[in-house]
């Protein structure tokens, strides 16, 4: 921070050759960098460094029991972090990396107790992302990177939006332009010849168990023991109020009638007709696939409008909708 609270903006690259290897330079002294994925950008240090996995948390704001996800450049570098890697994540490894999904394993004797939160198990992801995958074979080593963002409010899918939220925290962000999926990764737990959904994302339940045939739960009980476990997150600083298409009119009505500015997002579809003066229609998605790209955009866009409430109409609970709906849901619960 600045004098007088100004923020200051980090140091911002265009991708290119010089700039990757002055990313790694970065990592290796022990720095923080953000770069882009498929799902959101990631705020990356170095996952062998315990100091500066903390540099993490300290950016953040995030509580330190909340585990990392180390990403890596190949299912076979992802081999280093993990105890063992079962048949069944052999297979979903072969399926889906690169791509959004986070393995929960047990981990290996290298892995810092800061990346995990002192639990017994380690995320592993490798990206679809060609800006990750570059640095992370030129750096050669395991990168934590939870999302580039204060803990707890919308995740960045873009270079500004990092810069933004986290000002001088960070000390370089790769600009690899806009996220494609827009949502963070599936985590799936492999334990006892069984997968255990602990968040949902790009990947589906029916993915999963299409690939390996095996019981996939979606309903993980206990103490949270992933990213994204908790129940309110991803929440702008807009209320967010979330309401099925035939409901939608009258719920924005009923806030309107209560003196608040209302945005309302929602697919092309449902968007509802006859909405009172005043009322904010964000840009709509085509489909659910669309929405999830734009979804923590969109709801940047909501606190740029200067509304206080946005009224949001999930996309259908089927594929990637699924992911929208339980990001919106946990939203909802932060006020």
């Amino acid at each position: 921070m600045g004098d007088g609270g100004t923020v200051r903006h980090p140091s911002v690259r265009a991708v290119s050759p010089a700039a990757l290897d002055e990313a790694v330079r970065v990592l290796r002294a022990g720095g923080l960098v953000a770069f882009p994925t498929e799902t959101v950008y990631g705020l990356g240090a170095d996952a062998a460094n315990p100091a500066a996995v903390a540099r993490i948390f300290a950016a953040k704001g995030r509580p330190a029991d909340h585990p990392l996800i180390v990403h890596v450049a190949s299912a076979e570098s992802a081999r280093d972090w993990a105890a063992t890697f079962p048949p069944l994540a052999r297979t979903l490894a072969d399926a889906f990396w690169p791509g959004p999904l986070t393995l929960i394993l047990p981990r290996s004797a290298q892995v810092p107790d800061a990346v995990t939160g002192g639990r017994a198990t380690v995320g592993l992801r490798v990206p679809d992302q060609p800006v990750a995958l570059a640095l992370l074979e030129r750096f050669g080593g395991g990168i934590a990177a939870p999302s580039a963002n204060r803990f707890g409010r919308v995740s960045p899918t873009t270079a500004a939006h990092v810069a933004a939220d986290l000002g001088d925290r960070v000390d370089l962000v790769l600009d690899g332009g806009p996220c494609t999926v827009g949502v963070e990764s599936t985590i799936v737990e492999v334990a006892d010849g069984r997968l255990t959904v602990l968040r949902t994302g790009g990947i589906t339940p029916d993915d999963l168990a299409a690939v390996t045939g095996a019981p996939v739960d979606t309903t993980p009980t206990g103490p949270a023991r992933a990213p994204g476990m908790l129940a309110a997150h991803y929440a702008p600083a807009a209320r967010v109020v979330l309401a099925e298409a035939a409901e939608a009119a009258d719920t924005v009505a009923q806030w309107v009638e209560k003196g608040h500015r209302v945005a309302v997002l929602a697919e092309t579809a449902t968007v509802p007709e006859n909405l009172p003066e005043g009322v904010v229609v964000l840009p709509s998605p085509a489909s659910a696939r669309d929405y999830a790209r734009v979804l923590y955009q969109r709801l940047r866009d909501v606190d740029a409008a200067g509304a206080d409430v946005v009224v949001a109409i999930p996309p259908e609970p089927a594929g990637i909708g699924l992911a929208v709906r339980d990001r919106l849901l946990r939203a909802s619960r932060a006020h």
